[in-house]
Order: structure tokens, then C-alpha cells, then sequence
């Protein structure tokens, strides 16, 4: 009856005398026998089921019985307000006098229509935030999926899968270390956990150019003190103080490998951390050799620590697209005073390495044509009147991008990360930040 009711009849009962429920609807039940005739018969009614149950809640106090009594009814409009009206004929109830009176025929589809408007607006707000997702977030996505799973174990250790045959090798302290590397496509982890070093570990860095990237705090301090017992460790780097390897973001991950430096320069103090450099940039590290791995390294071997190598005229990005050393010329650090960017490499510093999320776009002489949003990119790249030399883009770089590039005779890209590309324009040059030297090439 609940599932097909259309009524509720709402009634107030007042008595004077103590009553109980049995009373109030034995009342209803006999002083409207017969009243309204054998259509509307209430016991009729209920036997038919075209009227529910009577609830009745009823209290006694100081020798005075009020209550609420509720019918169901699954009658039209007319015949409801008439058995409603019949229940107001009641005067006694039990043995006493009394009254009932009608305060409100509901509508119970009314309410379940405002029930349904309700929810739906709540639906609206909140059950679409997340329901669509542009291209750039659903390759994000996969990639992450797939970088996570390919974490592997190196002698019962949380390792990236390419420690067993990478000539350069990153330790960290846990396994979600490891995993945060491999978000950002670092696949050359292993993980200590904790600071009695394995022996695997231990015997893994006689072998391999070997990189500390250990958190900011005294842990991380002790981790390379026992490393340095037992292993040979060539490159130090820490998170920045207070933070853990695991906490960082990409641009911070990445800033704080690139301020490595030599073991040897921080080998016997006391706080190793004090002599590295900021993520900030407030001091100078010496420059670093190569170790992170994203999966395309080179099979030739990075040069030593003790003997780093002079830069070459030319590099390759991980796609196998040359770089060329002219076009990421040096950056002049002769004058301390802050200067506008006159090279790419100084454009890629402000754009990317500073994380600004934003797109600029230079012509032959590295001069801003125009700057936007990174997501914006398109459609600012379809309404330059004049077309770039050079895009700048602190976001992942398209397909969709990259062919809207190539069309309007853009030379080259550099981009915080490169996409999967299904075509590749041969017209256009394209690098990841990361392939960008940041020492000038050796002249003579």
C-alpha cells in the first residue's frame, strides 16, 4: 500500500480522558460505518487495499490524551477530502469525549517529485566534476598506471626495472620512493629501506655511477653515512630540508637531481645537507653527469665522476631527434643583475624549470612574440599572425599540438614532457626540458 499510496490524511486527536491507540481507530472504524455508504466504507476500503493502515500515536497527560492520527488512501482527490471530512464526525473515543480534526491532506507524489528535483540538483553540482577528461590527462593517467606497475625487485629490494641493466643507478631510502621516481619516469631506482644497507646494494655501487637521493632530514644523513662505509657513492643529492624524497612534485624531484654533487665534496662534514644546493638556486652545485633513466638510456657509459666529460656540439632527446647546442646556448652569468632571457635554454629555465604552466612562443631572435596558458596553447598558436620559431611549454607536448606546429612552419619545441606520438613531423625539432644541457658546449 506504502509503494502505491497517493494521500496521507493528517488528522489531530484530542481526548478528554486517558485513551490508548486500540480506541482511536476502533472510533474511526465504527463511527464511520455506514456514513458515507458502501463505496466508502472504510472497512471496505482496507479490505480492498484503496486505504493503508491507520498509524495513531497517542499520549496521556494530567487526564488528557492527545495524539496524531495518518491514513494512506490511494483514492482521487474527491474521495480523499470526503473520507477526511467523515473522520471529523468523531465525538467520543472510548468511553470519552473527544474530537479529531484534519490538519493536512499531503500529496505523497508532490513530495517525491520535490525529493527527485532536490537530488537532481545535487547531481548536477557534484556527479559531473570529474566526467571529463581532456587527452592530455587520460595519456597522464595510463602513464602513470604503467610506470607504477613496472616496479620490480633487485635481490628482494623495491627497484625500477631498469637498475639490473642501467651503467648509472639512484638510491633511495623506501619503496614509495621508488615509486614516485617511476611517476616521472625515473625507472633506475633502488630502495635501501632503512639504514643497515643490503649487501646487494652495497655491491651494486662498485659497478655503477651511483646517485644518493635521500630525504631532507637527519635520516637521510645517516643513510649516506652507511652508504659511504659500505658502497662507493658518486653523486649526492637530497630533497629539499623537512621533505621526503616521496613528497616532492616533478618540478621539485627534478630540480633537486640536477642540484646534485660530488660525494667527495661533502664527504667528512657534518650536515652533508648544508653543502648542497637549495632547489631554490641559492647556491652553485657543481655540475652533475646524467643518472636519472627514463627507460630510453644509451648503451654507451657515462663518463666517470672524477673525469666529467666535455659537453658534445650536439645531444639526442629520448625520442632519438637531435639537439643542437647552438640553439640552447650558454646562459651569461657575468652580470648578477636579473636579465631578460636571450637564449632557449634561458626561455625553457623561466617557463619550465620555474613550473609557470604557461607557453611562450619566440621568433628567429628568441624575442616573445606571445605568452599564454599552457592550455591554451592551440588555440594562442592558431591566432599568432606571424608563426614562431620556437614553442616554449611547460606541459606534456600533443599530437594534436605537434601537427598544428608543423603546419604553421614552427621549427622547434621544447616541452616539460613529450607525449606518444602516432606521427612525428620531421620539419620540427622537439625536446623534453630534460634533454636541454645546462652546461654551455666547450669551445676549442
Amino acid at each position: 500500500m506504502e509503494d502505491t499510496s497517493k494521500y496521507l490524511i493528517h488528522a489531530d486527536v484530542t481526548a478528554d480522558g486517558v485513551v490508548e491507540r486500540s480506541d482511536v481507530v476502533g472510533a474511526i472504524f465504527g463511527q464511520t460505518e455506514g456514513l458515507l455508504g458502501d463505496d466508502l466504507d472504510l472497512r471496505d476500503l482496507r479490505q480492498s487495499q484503496k486505504v493503508g493502515r491507520i498509524d495513531v500515536e497517542i499520549t496521556s497527560t494530567s487526564g488528557q490524551s492527545t495524539g496524531t492520527a495518518t491514513i494512506a488512501t490511494s483514492l482521487d482527490k474527491v474521495e480523499t477530502a470526503t473520507l477526511a471530512a467523515a473522520l471529523e464526525t468523531i465525538t467520543r473515543v472510548g468511553p470519552c469525549r473527544a474530537s479529531l480534526e484534519v490538519t493536512e491532506i499531503e500529496d505523497v507524489r508532490a513530495a517525491k517529485r520535490k525529493e527527485v528535483v532536490e537530488r537532481a540538483k545535487e547531481l548536477l553540482r557534484t556527479g559531473f566534476d570529474d566526467s571529463v577528461m581532456s587527452s592530455e590527462e587520460i595519456l597522464a593517467e595510463v602513464r602513470e598506471y604503467v610506470r607504477v606497475e613496472d616496479i620490480t625487485e633487485y635481490e628482494g629490494l623495491p627497484a625500477g626495472p631498469r637498475v639490473t641493466d642501467s651503467d648509472a643507478i639512484i638510491i633511495v631510502e623506501g619503496r614509495s620512493d621508488v615509486l614516485t621516481l617511476l611517476k616521472y619516469g625515473i625507472k633506475n631506482a633502488i630502495a635501501v629501506e632503512g639504514t643497515n644497507v643490503p649487501d646487494a646494494v652495497a655491491e651494486l655501487t662498485r659497478h655503477r655511477t651511483v646517485t644518493a637521493f635521500l630525504d631532507g632530514d637527519r635520516g637521510g644523513e645517516l643513510i649516506l653515512a652507511e652508504l659511504a662505509q659500505v658502497g662507493d657513492i658518486d653523486y649526492v643529492a637530497f630533497a629539499p630540508a623537512g621533505d621526503s624524497v616521496e613528497a616532492l612534485d616533478h618540478h621539485e624531484l627534478f630540480a633537486a637531481l640536477r642540484n646534485k654533487v660530488p660525494y667527495d665534496a661533502v664527504s667528512g662534514l657534518n650536515e652533508p645537507r648544508a653543502a648542497i644546493a637549495a632547489t631554490d638556486g641559492s647556491t652553485t652545485p657543481a655540475p652533475p653527469a646524467s643518472t636519472p633513466t627514463t627507460g630510453d638510456d644509451s648503451s654507451e657509459p657515462r663518463p666517470s665522476p672524477a673525469e666529467p666529460a666535455a659537453a658534445d656540439s650536439t645531444a639526442a632527446d629520448a625520442n632519438g631527434t637531435e639537439i643542437d647546442d647552438a640553439s640552447v646556448s650558454e646562459v651569461d652569468d657575468t652580470d648578477g643583475a636579473e636579465a631578460d632571457p636571450t637564449t632557449v635554454y634561458e626561455h625553457a629555465s623561466e617557463i619550465i624549470r620555474a613550473g609557470t604552466d604557461r607557453v611562450r612562443f619566440l621568433d628567429a631572435d628568441t624575442t616573445v612574440l606571445e605568452e599564454a596558458d599552457a592550455s591554451d596553447a592551440y588555440d594562442s598558436l592558431e591566432g599568432l599572425e606571424e608563426p614562431p620559431e620556437t614553442i616554449v611549454l611547460d606541459a606534456i607536448l600533443t599530437q594534436r599540438l605537434l601537427d598544428l606546429a608543423a603546419d604553421s612552419g614552427v621549427e622547434r619545441i621544447v616541452a616539460r614532457s613529450l607525449g606518444q606520438f602516432t606521427k612525428r613531423p620531421t620539419a620540427v625539432r622537439v625536446h623534453a626540458v630534460t634533454d636541454i644541457a645546462e652546461d654551455p658546449p666547450e669551445t676549442g
